[in-house]
C-alpha cells in the first residue's frame, strides 16, 4: 500500500509539472536561461523537438534495411545484400580492434617480416586480414579473394559467383599513432566456373567502398547508384545511414599527398603545385596541403570537400606506387558515382586499366573533376 501510494503522489507531482511548465506563455519560455548561480530552466520549443526528431527519423534506416530494399526491387541482388552483411561485419570487428588496440596490445609490428609489398606487416594488419577473409568467406557467395596481405590469390570452395579484393588496413603505418586508417574493398562478378582468379577492369566492379576508423566508423560504398555513406551506430551496432548520395564538389581548395617526393616528381608537376599554392591555376584559388598518409582518410576528406588526391609515378616508383585492384579502382568507381574523376594520365581512366596481376601498381590522380583535369594536363 505504501508502495502505492508513492507511485500515485509520484504521478501527481509530475502532472502538476508538467502542467505548470504548459501554461508558460511562449514568451517567457523562449527567454529561460541557465545562469550560473541563478539557473533557470530552458524549455524546448515545438521547432526545437521537430528539429531533433525529425533528424532522429531521419536517421533510422540501416545499411541493412538499404540492401534489403535494393534487394526487393532487384532480386538479382541478393547475394551482394549477403556480401555486404559479411563487410558490416568485417568492419564492426576492425573497428573495434583498431579501438582497443593501444590496450590489448595490438599496436607494433607483427615481427613476421615484410609482405609481398615489401613492407612490414603490423599485428593489426594481420587480424583485420585474417577478419576480412573470415566474414566474406562465410556469405557462401565470394568464389575468389584478392587481398594486399597475401602473395597470391585465394579460391574458395563453393558456388559463389563473385571476387573480393581488399586492403584491410590501409595507413597502417598510422595505428601507433591512433591516426585515421581503413579498410578498402572492390566486389566483382562473373567468377563461376572459373580456375584461376579473373583480372578485370575496374568498370566491371559491382560494388565498392571503404570504412574508415576514426572518431566515428563511416562505411562508404557505392553499388552503381550513387555513393552513399553509413555510420556505426555503436549502442546498436548497426551502420546509419547519414550521407545520402554524396557529391563531390567540381572544384576545391586542398591538395592531398606526400610532398616529400616532390624532388623526384616530373617537372609538368612541380610547376602545377608551384602555381595552385600561390593562387595562380585555373580557379585562381589559393591551394593548401593536407595529407594525413592513409588514402581513406585523406580521399574521404577530398569526397566531403573537394580538391585531389594524388600519388604520381616518380623516380622511386616508375609505375606508381598504390595498386590498381584493391585501392585505386574501388576508389576510382566511388568517387565517379559521387560526381569526380580518376585518372593516371591524361585521357586515362582508371577504371578501363586491365590489370596484369593481382598486385599491379599505378600512378592515381583522383578527386573533384575539375582538379583532377587540371593536373593531368601538367603530366
Amino acid at each position: 500500500m505504501r508502495r502505492a501510494t508513492l507511485s500515485v503522489v509520484y504521478l501527481g507531482a509530475c502532472m502538476v509539472v508538467a502542467a505548470a511548465m504548459h501554461s508558460v506563455p511562449t514568451s517567457i519560455a523562449g527567454s529561460m536561461r541557465l545562469r550560473g548561480a541563478g539557473a533557470e530552466i530552458k524549455r524546448m520549443t515545438s521547432q526545437d523537438v521537430i528539429a531533433v526528431y525529425s533528424k532522429k527519423d531521419r536517421l533510422r534506416e540501416t545499411l541493412s534495411d538499404w540492401m534489403r530494399h535494393k534487394t526487393l526491387d532487384d532480386p538479382a541482388m541478393a547475394e551482394l545484400e549477403q556480401i555486404f552483411h559479411g563487410i558490416q561485419s568485417a568492419c564492426r570487428s576492425i573497428a573495434d580492434m583498431v579501438g582497443k588496440s593501444g590496450i590489448q596490445d595490438m599496436t607494433g609490428f607483427a615481427g613476421t617480416g615484410e609482405n609481398v609489398q615489401g613492407e612490414e606487416q603490423k599485428k593489426l594488419d594481420i587480424l583485420s586480414n585474417d577478419v576480412f577473409k573470415d566474414k566474406l568467406k562465410k556469405t557462401g557467395c565470394i568464389a575468389f579473394l584478392g587481398s594486399e596481405e597475401e602473395d597470391k590469390a585465394i579460391a574458395l570452395k563453393g558456388k559463389g559467383d563473385y571476387v573480393a579484393v581488399f586492403d584491410p588496413l590501409d595507413g597502417s603505418s598510422n595505428i601507433d599513432a591512433a591516426i585515421s586508417v581503413g579498410t578498402i574493398f572492390g566486389i566483382y562478378k562473373g567468377a563461376q566456373g572459373k580456375d584461376e582468379f579473373p583480372l578485370q577492369c575496374g568498370k566491371e566492379q559491382v560494388a565498392a567502398g571503404y570504412c574508415m576508423y576514426s572518431t566515428c566508423t563511416i562505411l562508404m560504398i557505392t553499388v552503381g547508384d550513387g555513393a552513399h555513406g553509413f555510420t556505426l551506430d555503436s549502442s546498436t551496432g548497426e551502420f546509419v545511414l547519414t550521407h545520402p548520395d554524396v557529391k563531390i564538389p567540381k572544384r576545391g581548395k586542398i591538395y592531398s599527398t606526400n610532398q616529400g617526393n616532390v624532388p623526384s616528381w616530373p617537372a609538368g608537376l612541380k610547376t602545377y603545385f608551384e602555381k595552385v599554392s600561390m593562387g595562380d591555376g585555373e580557379s585562381k584559388a589559393k591551394y593548401s596541403l593536407r595529407y594525413i598518409g592513409s588514402m581513406v582518410g585523406d580521399l574521404h576528406r577530398t569526397l566531403l570537400y573537394g580538391g585531389l588526391f594524388l600519388y604520381p609515378q616518380d623516380a622511386k616508383n616508375p609505375n606508381g606506387k598504390l595498386r590498381l585492384l584493391y585501392e585505386a579502382s574501388p576508389m576510382a568507381f566511388l568517387v565517379e558515382q559521387a560526381g569526380g574523376s580518376a585518372l593516371l594520365g591524361p585521357g586515362q581512366t582508371i577504371m578501363d586499366v586491365k590489370p596484369s596481376e593481382l598486385h599491379q601498381r599505378v600512378p592515381i590522380y583522383i578527386g573533384s573533376k575539375e582538379d583532377v583535369e587540371e593536373v593531368t594536363k601538367y603530366l
